[in-house]
């Protein structure tokens, strides 16, 4: 007999294909799918948020309000959720509290109904004006709780013990919440320790209870079958084509082992097996997307690095396009020691990122030689407050060669901010100013202008972003693959080499062939709009015998120069800023000299080694 049923919020339109595909489902392939999702019965459905709305607009050329709008449409019977990164937002860094207040009620009146909202350092200033927007908005308000751990690889320890998760829930219930998710986006909570933070979180909570986890480590399924038999209210749990590795626990086994228990979901199952055939149908074209160099399902090792599973994937993507793939092994080792450095943040969006990218920097080019602004701001305590001190020998490095040092700050970080929305409005007034558009230039105004312009039909949609088919995402995963040098003499392979299997009678060579530069530079946008530019097909300039090239140390786009042609530099002064792997690199003048040639505008796209400026000496 049904006395108690477990409810299932599903997340296929979401953290699902976002920990296994980069967030890379278009809507044409989910809006099949959602009227038949709607008809299930879920407690909600996650469908926005998170790496969704970035996704959508730098990759994709998909407009994510839209999207959202239709999935409304599409699904007026059960609640949207969506995930927001607190005073981060869907971003990578602090937002004002304009853009925030204006976020939440523009997303609010697009059709989410519960707002997941949490910070990655669980710093409550940081939740703060978000949960108060939601609170205005009338919409449901659900605090998460980001669940960690330390070397000890279980609940315990010093920091991220029983007695921490209880407290922060109970603060955060304290703040309003209609509810509190406990989110395990490393897939670490082991199944007995989920049993025993439940249990003890049962009874001191007035408001439900959720799960949120991954499968990375391969203990999700059981864990979410410890948290119901110690009396969670909600599960996550996806589609089986998109379950599993690093992402959440299949829907399907769960509503099976329920069945017949007081837990028992009543969910349809068959109807669940139907839309899991429809979704295999889809998927074929997203395959390349989904490989990985490991055999394993599950990666244990994530116990010991504990990246989420979003961050996984493009991980791999990253060092793909970087050439590096072959030291994945390197950064997963480095990562928990850069983790640790840093003050033990939980890995989960924006400090995954941070830790992540910069721990693929220490091994690329030594710790801490190449720093990102965001890494900075950390450390200066704009992202809130660590769970423990900060390594100071890490501190003194990543300030070397910074006149301005190490500033910590005290109090919210977003006070020192000053309100955005006015100056973003004057941004794209040119071309825009409908709110949609405002906030999506706010957030990301580099890859948002470069969306805006193809949105607005100023610039065409570039033919990555164009729907492609298997066989086309095979050919372009393939272009991704770079192997490291060339023989003595040649030039450096490219991002775009191409491997080609060439059979001749009996002989079989394996060859690859990388396109030459263009001899033709790609003429300016004289919009001003920062139109998308690919670099990597433009000729180099030529350094002279008395000229130094700053060259990207890896794939990214051109945020902005803080030089200008002829302008005077000091070795070390700062000249162009460089978002590689979603992160802000300063790259500085490596010598006295003069500024000549800076060939190329605000958003474009570079591959590794594009010249990115030429200093005279």
């Amino acid at each position: 007999m049904i006395s108690n049923p477990v409810k299932i919020t599903d997340t296929t339109f979401r953290d699902a294909h976002q920990s296994l595909l980069a967030t890379r489902l278009r809507m044409a392939d989910m809006e099949p799918l959602a009227e038949e999702m709607d008809a299930v019965g879920f407690d909600s459905m996650e469908v926005w948020g998170g790496a969704t709305f970035d996704a959508a607009t730098r990759f994709l050329a998909e407009d994510p309000w839209e999207r959202l709008r239709r999935f409304k449409r599409l699904m007026p019977n059960t609640p949207l959720m969506m995930l927001l990164r607190g005073q981060s937002l869907v971003g990578y860094r602090t937002y004002a509290d304009d853009v925030v207040d204006a976020f939440v009620a523009r997303s609010a009146g697009a059709g989410i109904d519960v707002f997941r909202v949490f910070d990655a350092l669980n710093d409550p200033q940081n939740i703060q004006r978000a949960a108060d927007a939601v609170r205005k908005n009338g919409k449901h308000l659900q605090l998460a709780v980001c669940y960690s751990v330390t070397e000890e690889g279980r609940l315990g320890g010093p920091i991220y013990n029983l007695d921490y998760f209880v407290e922060r829930a109970r603060l955060f219930q304290e703040m309003g919440a209609d509810s509190i998710c406990i989110k395990d986006m490393g897939g670490v909570m082991a199944p007995y320790d989920a049993y025993q933070l439940f249990t003890a979180l049962k009874p001191v909570l007035d408001v439900p209870l959720q799960l949120h986890t991954h499968y990375t480590s391969g203990m999700a399924s059981m864990t979410a079958l410890k948290a119901i038999e110690a009396g969670v209210d909600v599960v996550d749990a996806c589609l089986a084509p998109l379950a599993l590795r690093t992402s959440q626990p299949a829907v399907e086994p769960i509503v099976v082992t329920l069945w017949r228990t007081e837990r028992e979901s009543g969910l349809d199952l068959q109807k669940l097996l139907r839309l899991g055939d429809r979704l295999e149908e889809v998927l074929p074209k997203y395959r390349a997307d989904m490989e990985s160099p490991k055999a394993a399902v599950i990666d244990v090792k994530v116990l010991s690095h504990q990246i989420p599973g979003g961050m996984a994937s493009n991980l791999l993507s990253q060092l793909r396009e970087t050439g590096a793939l072959d030291r994945l092994d390197e950064v997963l080792e480095e990562i928990p020691r850069t983790r640790r450095e840093l003050g033990y943040p939980p890995l989960v969006t924006p400090m995954s990122q941070m830790v992540g990218t910069q721990s693929v920097s220490n091994v690329l080019f030594g710790r801490y030689q190449m720093v990102s602004e965001q890494i900075k701001d950390y450390v200066n305590g704009l992202y809130g407050k660590p769970a423990a001190e900060l390594d100071p020998g890490v501190v003194e490095s990543v300030f070397q060669g910074d006149d301005s040092g190490a500033h910590p700050m005290s109090g919210r970080p977003a006070d020192v901010l000053e309100p955005e929305m006015e100056a973003a409005r004057a941004a794209i007034e040119h071309i825009s100013s409908d709110e949609d558009d405002v906030l999506t230039y706010a957030l990301y105004p580099t890859t948002g202008m470069s969306f805006l312009r193809i949105k607005h039909g100023l610039d065409p949609t570039p033919e990555e972003a164009k729907e492609r088919d298997g066989a086309a995402a095979r050919e372009r995963q393939s272009m991704a693959v770079s192997t490291g040098p060339g023989p003595a003499g040649a030039p450096p392979r490219s991002a775009n080499v191409r491997r080609f299997n060439v059979f001749v009678g009996d002989e079989f060579y394996r060859v690859e062939v990388d396109e030459a530069r263009s001899d033709l530079a790609a003429g300016p946008d004289d919009s001003g709009g920062g139109g998308r530019v690919s670099a990597s097909l433009t000729a180099p300039p030529v350094a002279a015998a008395d000229e130094t090239s700053i060259v990207a140390p890896l794939p990214g786009i051109v945020l902005h120069y803080s030089v200008e042609v002829g302008a005077q530099v000091k070795t070390g002064d700062p000249v162009v800023v460089l978002e590689a792997m979603k992160m802000e690199n300063t790259l500085p003048s490596p010598v006295d000299g003069t500024v000549r040639a800076i060939p190329l505008q605000p958003g474009a796209t570079v591959a590794k080694d594009d010249v990115l400026a030429v200093i005279g000496t």
